[in-house]
């Protein structure tokens, strides 16, 4: 496995988490991040924004998760790996608050991937999510599959952050600390710092905000 270009993917992390810094105005509408495209439809120039492509991953209960899975919700995803001696725990406290907030919404939901496919089975993302106090997936999916296929959607294909494995790094894996907010058009519209509570805070505002504009 190549190591990330990790100066360029952090350097655009960092801006879009700046944009959000302290979240929006109660009227704000959330940006949507990510490069955009133009291109001429019947005469008419179309906006075409960066959106999240299809996957497949298996999670903490061995059901598949898919695109299909999120149609239409709003979800939070963010990436971890079990045996990480340092951020990993922070965000899943985090976390925490974001699913005690909207865990019961039906049109909410939260996709944690892990970066160490190897070591975090599904029989393992079971027990961590047990430990970690979420009963079940009915919200919030831990997702194991195909290492490969986790990296990419992580990159600049799919959610613009920093993963993969990395020898210099506590763990021997790198991986951003961002709680990316996605809308249900699969589109990036907000990125916050998951080990600062005043982020997650933020982030708690700013999702009734897509809920609502997606008619939720």
């Amino acid at each position: 496995m190549k190591k990330l270009g990790i100066e360029l993917l952090a350097g655009v992390l960092l801006v879009m988490m700046l944009s959000n810094c302290g979240g929006t105005s109660s009227t704000q509408q959330l940006p949507i991040l990510g490069r955009t495209e133009y291109k001429e439809v019947g005469g008419k120039i179309d906006t075409v924004y960066h959106t999240i492509p299809n996957f497949q991953f298996v999670d903490q209960d061995s059901m598949a998760v898919t695109e299909s899975t999120v149609d239409g919700k709003i979800y939070v995803a963010d990436f971890f790996f079990g045996t990480c001696p340092t951020i990993c725990p922070i965000m899943k406290q985090q976390m925490l608050r974001v699913y005690g907030e909207f865990k019961d919404d039906p049109n909410f939901a939260i996709l944690s991937h892990t970066i160490d496919p190897e070591h975090d089975t599904v029989a393992y993302l079971k027990d961590f999510s047990q430990r970690l106090g979420v009963p079940d997936n009915k919200t919030w999916h831990f997702l194991t599959g195909n290492k490969d296929e986790i990296y990419e959607i992580g990159s600049s294909a799919g959610y613009l952050v920093p993963v993969g494995e990395n020898s210099d790094a506590p763990g021997g894996y790198i991986h951003s600390g961002a709680f990316i907010l996605v809308d249900g058009q699969r589109r990036i519209r907000g990125m916050y710092d998951g080990t600062d509570p005043k982020q997650v805070t933020a982030l708690i505002s700013d999702i009734p905000k897509l809920l609502a504009e997606n008619g939720n």
